[in-house]
């Protein structure tokens, strides 16, 4: 169980690093662009829910929402700063490593239920990084066609808590 969580972590690390990467590269006069900004919330409010034990009790920290959640794609209250991003990825980044860190043969065997979603822990790791990763290609597509700027591929993270 070791290596596996060290090989899921390196994995999922490198896709928040990338995530990361794309948020800090990208110039302060194409931050406010709603297909930028908003991707990167999008991302990072996600990988927060989908790193819960307990989806049915979640809620993100201030100042975030649960806009996410509404039906009607509503958009949050107002933009988010890069700063606030960063920090909510810094919290979803650790809350995943602890996810992934405490997998054994019985918390691995968990499920993640919610009205969409019945995955074992592992499972849900793997489909929250590839969301991650989705997201980190649209974002570095368009810094490429409008700043032609990119975040960075990371083979691995070396970021361990």
């Amino acid at each position: 169980m070791d290596e596996l969580k060290e090989m899921l972590w390196k994995q999922f690390g490198a896709a928040i690093d990338m995530l990361e990467s794309s948020i800090l590269v990208c110039p302060e006069s194409f931050w406010d662009k709603k297909e930028f900004w908003y991707s990167v919330y999008h991302t990072v409010f996600w990988l927060d829910y989908y790193s819960s034990t307990e989806p049915d009790a979640f809620s993100p920290p201030e100042p975030f929402t649960l806009s996410e959640f509404d039906q009607n794609g509503i958009l949050p209250e107002r933009l988010y700063s890069k700063e606030e991003l960063l920090e909510y990825l810094e919290f979803a980044r650790k809350k995943s490593f602890f996810l992934i860190d405490g997998l054994n043969e019985e918390t691995s065997k968990e499920r993640f239920i919610s009205k969409k979603k019945n995955y074992n822990r592992i499972e849900m790791i793997i489909y929250s990084m590839r969301h991650v990763q989705h997201h980190v290609g649209q974002l570095n597509l368009l810094l490429r066609q409008n700043e032609d700027v990119a975040g960075k591929w990371v083979s691995q993270t070396h970021k361990i808590y």
